[in-house]
């Protein structure tokens, strides 16, 4: 009898792929028997190494040595190599579906993800806007599972466990933690302008946190052009901020810091997804995009999210669209005090 063996492809964005993860470990553990190979981008590697004993990840540098037809031919011929009994299409994309119509041709089972596009976009009209919640990211990932026989019930709190990441592999200036000490992380900054939280109105939020918080420390993840120029400055300014790129190396790395943080600000972004698969509670800001598209961080609550109620929210998914009324009123309106008083409810806790 043939060894059952799921490839599952999902190459890109960060945080599309930290989606996927509670699902893959949900069907590893799951069908303990059946060997998981996730295909995806040389970044997602931490999240998938050590996740459960029957997963193994497999690195496509689809911008290099697999680019184009030429390319992704070279792909399939290793991915068949591998011997999938069944290939899970979580992406959707022309190189996941140039794939998976290789595999179709060789009568492999495929199954593909719905990205429930029509429900998305009444969401985002102008015209007609339906408040809908749409399938999340991780329904359509484990509708996928179903349809190839592997109907899973998602199962999944941090991949770290319990106890968190060991500390001991940071360096000394963030691997000590003083009893009593509060730990932010803030992660203010997105790849698109409609998801990003003014600097000016961040910075007022870390002041009140340092008013209110004299015991803490605040940590600023992301390392990006913006993060960069604005991260020194903030760090002069507010003696209890850490910028974690310049003691950090990896993401992994910054996984195990995530995952002693007391909560994580954070745009809607990668880095919300990246602490909610330590098991950080998230307070997420919401502007163009809306959680009823479906991207919330796992397990976390909409409590938690903060966003104003717009007749014009939320007009893109993924927060790349031009502003319909010039102003992002949507973010701009958001009261630094707002945010602070959803951090300290967390901290109280």
């Amino acid at each position: 009898m043939k060894k059952e063996h799921i490839l599952i492809i999902r190459f890109s964005a960060l945080g599309d792929v930290a989606m996927a993860v509670p699902v893959v470990y949900s069907l590893a553990m799951t069908y303990p028997h059946v060997r998981i190979t996730v295909l995806s981008r040389g970044f997602a590697r931490p999240f998938f190494d050590d996740l459960a004993p029957n997963v193994s990840f497999m690195e496509a540098d689809i911008k290099g040595e697999y680019r184009g037809i030429k390319g992704l031919n070279a792909l399939y011929r290793r991915l068949v190599a591998k011997k999938p009994t069944a290939v899970a299409d979580f992406h959707g994309v022309l190189r996941s579906t140039y794939l998976r119509m290789r595999f179709n041709m060789e009568r492999f089972r495929v199954a593909h993800i719905n990205k429930h596009r029509s429900g998305k976009r009444a969401l985002t009209s102008s015209s007609d806007k339906r408040m809908v919640q749409q399938p999340t990211s991780f329904d359509n990932y484990a509708e996928v599972l179903a349809r190839l026989g592997y109907p899973v019930k998602l199962q999944f709190s941090s991949i770290f466990g319990n106890e968190g990441g060991d500390l001991s592999l940071l360096p000394a200036a963030i691997g000590k933690r003083n009893e009593g000490e509060q730990w932010i992380g803030i992660a203010p900054f997105a790849a698109h302008k409609g998801k990003v939280y003014p600097p000016e109105m961040m910075e007022r939020v870390i002041d009140l946190i340092e008013e209110n918080n004299p015991h803490c420390r605040i940590f600023l993840f992301g390392r990006g052009r913006d993060e960069s120029h604005t991260f020194p400055e903030w760090c002069a300014r507010h003696s209890h901020c850490i910028f974690v790129g310049n003691h950090l190396d990896t993401m992994r790395q910054e996984l195990v810091l995530m995952s002693h943080l007391d909560v994580m600000v954070s745009m809607d972004s990668a880095n919300m997804h990246m602490a909610s698969l330590t098991g950080t509670p998230v307070v997420s800001i919401w502007g163009a995009t809306h959680p009823y598209a479906g991207f919330m961080g796992w397990n976390q609550s909409e409590d938690n999210a903060v966003q104003l109620d717009l007749p014009c929210r939320p007009c893109s998914i993924f927060g790349n669209k031009p502003c319909r009324r010039g102003d992002f009123a949507c973010m701009n309106g958001i009261k630094p005090e707002q945010i602070y008083d959803k951090i300290n409810r967390l901290l109280s806790h």
